[in-house]
């Protein structure tokens, strides 16, 4: 992937994870619109069990097509959004791309498959472990938003949906290598369902940088939105 500092006004695609909808950004949103940014969140069309990850990444394409952007263009993933945003990554040529909580994949690896390739269920067992059952917990207000304020983790619980397609999971990731693009990791440090070791582990792998580490749960845009856009803005200049 290519290094290099890109430009200070930027539009910024932002792609959201499983079981989600574009509404997860709208703090993060709001903050980055408040610097003079533009950002795009669309929901991704995971109500079709036939679409798959290029169709995801063809909505988000779309969005970003009718936003008119700027000239400095980023794209984010966070969670299995991490899947799609390289697709879009290379159509594109974006200036910078970043994964939030991101699930890093492999060329050529099914969504469905990630799991066991990576070892992610040892993982998620050592910590569970030391941590008294808190990571993988059943409870999502234990688990995945323990330090979102109850009532925004409630609405954002509301909004919950199906996904991805079985298709989705299913198909080779399409890829033959990593976009050629200035890539950064930021990683949640109380993550309770991404394990922040095996996170660690998992980038040095397959992405060779090293991740910057932000004090959260997994759903860092709803618990620490000023502090997630302070990192996105400063790699637009890093």
């Amino acid at each position: 992937m290519r290094s290099g500092t890109v430009g200070s006004v930027a539009t910024f695609g932002l792609v959201h994870g499983a079981g989600d909808v574009g509404w997860y950004w709208h703090l993060v949103e709001e903050e980055l619109r408040g610097r003079g940014h533009i950002t795009v969140a669309p929901d991704l069309p995971v109500g079709d069990d036939a679409l798959t990850l290029d169709d995801y990444a063809d909505a988000v394409v779309a969005a970003l097509g009718a936003a008119a952007p700027r000239s400095t263009l980023a794209v984010v993933g966070q969670s299995f959004g991490a899947f799609t945003a390289p697709l879009v990554a290379d159509r594109l040529g974006v200036d910078l791309l970043v994964l939030v909580a991101g699930m890093v994949p492999a060329p050529g690896e099914p969504p469905d498959r990630w799991w066991e390739n990576t070892g992610y269920a040892a993982a998620r067992d050592a910590q569970a472990a030391r941590d008294g059952g808190l990571t993988g917990n059943d409870d999502p207000f234990v688990s995945f938003y323990q330090d979102v304020p109850r009532a925004l983790a409630e609405e954002a619980l509301s909004k919950e949906r199906a996904h991805p397609s079985s298709a989705a999971g299913a198909a080779p990731w399409p890829l033959e290598a990593w976009p050629d693009v200035p890539t950064r990791f930021v990683l949640c440090t109380r993550d309770r369902f991404l394990p922040p070791d095996f996170l660690r582990r998992l980038v040095a792998s397959r992405l060779d940088i090293i991740p910057d580490e932000i004090d959260a749960g997994h759903c860092v845009a709803l618990s620490r939105p000023r502090e997630l856009a302070n990192l996105l803005e400063r790699y637009l200049t890093a």
